[in-house]
């Protein structure tokens, strides 16, 4: 599964909006570089969604090459990938609500606890 090639990645970032899918890796890059000023070496993955809503493509750099993997619906008469399609910006996500695209949800779920994060010295027990 994708979510299983991101284990080495520190970030994940979505492109909104739509992407032309006859690009391969090379001119995926260049949107990275010079749509995002991002580096397209770092350890981020970045995601792209075609017009249909029905397949979605993950760019990551692994050590020594480009790793392109892509999930592709299959029943696109019924569902679609609920992608942001309001602006054309990358957006910083996390593991979770990657998870959450993957199944077909919104990556902002009203109803889901929202982390919080703790100090050891605040705990209380």
């Amino acid at each position: 599964m994708i979510a299983d090639l991101l284990q080495h990645i520190d970030k994940i970032y979505i492109a909104y909006g739509v992407t032309d899918f006859r690009m391969q890796t090379n001119s995926l890059c260049s949107i990275v570089k010079n749509n995002f000023k991002k580096n397209p070496y770092d350890r981020s993955a970045y995601i792209f969604c075609n017009k249909k809503r029905n397949s979605i493509r993950v760019l990551c750099y692994d050590k020594n090459g480009f790793i392109l993997a892509q999930k592709t619906l299959l029943d696109t008469e019924k569902m679609k990938f609920q992608w942001p399609r309001n602006t054309t910006e990358l957006r910083n996500i996390s593991k979770q609500q990657l998870n959450w695209l993957l199944s077909g949800l919104k990556i902002e779920q009203k109803n889901s606890f929202k982390e919080i994060k703790i100090e050891p010295k605040n705990i209380a027990c």
